[in-house]
């Protein structure tokens, strides 16, 4: 698959900008039971303990953690929709990001700064401070252009490699259920 090149990410780059503000969508969740591996959950539950049940995150490491265990502010991580079907270029390819939560609403940290709370369903998470700027396997899967634009000045103010939350409030979540600023 040819990925696409910086400019193309750049004359595209309108439609994610058009993301609501309040009042997104969660498209798509996908649980990662296993390095690789990914499961697309029509719903999910969301609890203190794993992020999402069922997700590998309680049994990753961290550089970022004194003892080198699961960061706390890093259970979850969310992508902009409309930025990943541009990268992914497929809906089949969307879960190779590895982000659990795919939704369509504006990350950017001017919209959603650290602490940010947002309702999704039942549940209720929080936007963390924790930097999210993707690996060696985005890079593989969507382009070194898409890494290096995501992580750019721009690409790192809208946060279009993602932002880390953390679950607040446990409850069942759903594709397709709105989400809302707290």
């Amino acid at each position: 698959m040819d990925h696409l090149t910086t400019a193309e990410l750049e004359s595209r780059l309108g439609e994610v900008r058009e993301s609501p503000t309040d009042g997104g969508t969660l498209k798509l969740i996908v649980q990662r039971p296993d390095v690789d591996m990914r499961v697309v959950l029509a719903e999910g539950e969301l609890n203190r303990e794993e992020g999402l049940a069922g997700d590998s995150w309680n049994q990753r490491s961290s550089n970022r953690t004194e003892d080198g265990g699961p960061h706390p502010g890093m259970q979850l991580n969310i992508i902009n929709s409309r930025f990943l079907a541009m990268v992914a270029q497929s809906e089949e390819r969307m879960p190779l990001a590895g982000d659990q939560l795919v939704v369509d609403l504006d990350i950017s940290a001017a919209n959603l700064p650290a602490w940010t709370k947002l309702s999704i369903g039942e549940a209720v998470i929080e936007i963390t401070d924790q930097p999210h700027t993707g690996c060696a396997k985005f890079t593989q899967r969507f382009g070194l252009d898409a890494q290096r634009f995501a992580n750019s000045e721009l690409g790192s103010e809208m946060k279009l490699r993602g932002v880390n939350a953390r679950v607040i409030t446990p409850g069942r979540i759903r594709q397709g259920d709105k989400i809302t600023k707290l």
